[in-house]
């Protein structure tokens, strides 16, 4: 054995002290990822959820991680006393040759602690929107939505964004805080039609599609309201009037769940279409030209061309 030592110091230029550093490393590593697979293996055989797996997945992963560099750092480093020291001079060092990896690592740090997300929520950052599907140490990966696809509905594109991305990216929560949207649908209808009567059918067809969200999203603001300065005076859907150049505008506004946007607007439109085609004096309104013809219209000075003085 100090034989094969010697030719491989000598073919190599390690000094014994450096090559049983170099191998203790390797069996480290070794017998932690033999760890780490029967963890996942037993776990693979006796949890079927697949979100609590994913957990175990990642658990022992942060756990394997720390552990690893918590020991190759005390074989590499013979003046380590403390952990606090061995990551001061780590975080020196990286900080100097690797600046993004650095970043990103700080990013996930940042996303352990404070939460600003978690998987399965659903957020935007930057101009990237979607549901967070993994969280890794160097980056988070998001199932995208919206893009060419209308109403937040998925494009089955996979994203991954680097952590430190968190610092420097603006991040909207879709999902923590309130937990649901205001959305609005504009109704546009013709000056002529009886535009109360019509406010009256949207606000009714909104109660009916939103009454089981009332009492919920009152629930989730209290429960914001200890964490957050989130409060509303209405959460019942609303529906509120202007004018436009085509017609007058009857916007709904209500609640709905972020992933069911789409869905509740699809529902009320169909209401919409079938309670005005019951309507002889609700039309709705679209932009249109009108012409003059000033000869029909008995206009002055139609005959000459010109007006009199």
């Amino acid at each position: 054995m100090n034989n094969l030592s010697e030719w491989f110091g000598k073919s190599v230029g390690l000094s014994p002290a450096l090559q049983d550093k170099l191998l203790f490393s390797i069996l480290v590593i070794l017998v932690l990822w033999l760890l780490r697979r029967l963890i996942m293996r037993i776990a693979a055989k006796h949890i079927s959820d697949v979100r609590i797996r994913y957990q175990w997945r990642k658990t022992s992963s942060y756990i394997v991680f720390g552990l690893g560099i918590w020991l190759i750092g005390r074989i590499w480093i013979e003046a380590f006393q403390s952990i606090a020291t061995f990551l001061g001079l780590l975080t020196a060092g990286l900080a100097i040759a690797l600046k993004d990896p650095v970043m990103n690592l700080a990013g996930w740090a940042f996303i352990i602690w404070r939460k600003p997300f978690e998987v399965e929520d659903r957020i935007q950052i930057g101009e990237h929107a979607g549901d967070v599907i993994d969280l890794r140490i160097f980056e988070f990966t998001l199932l995208e939505i919206g893009n060419w696809v209308d109403a937040d509905q998925s494009t089955g594109r996979v994203i991954h964004i680097p952590n430190g991305k968190v610092f420097t990216k603006v991040l909207a929560n879709y999902t923590k805080g309130f937990q649901f949207l205001w959305n609005e649908i504009p109704v546009l209808i013709t000056f002529e039609s009886d535009w109360e009567k019509a406010k009256a059918i949207l606000l009714k067809i909104a109660n009916k599609r939103t009454e089981h969200l009332t009492e919920s999203a009152k629930r989730k603001v209290r429960e914001a309201a200890k964490k957050f300065l989130i409060f509303y005076s209405k959460l019942a859907p609303i529906v509120y009037t202007s004018v436009k150049d085509s017609g007058v505008l009857l916007s709904i506004r209500y609640l709905c769940e972020p992933r069911r946007r789409r869905g509740s607007e699809h529902a009320i439109w169909e209401d919409v279409l079938r309670e005005f085609a019951k309507c002889e004096d609700i039309d709705f309104a679209y932009p249109t030209q009108r012409f003059y013809n000033n000869k029909l219209e008995g206009k002055v000075g139609v005959e000459t061309g010109h007006r009199p003085d």
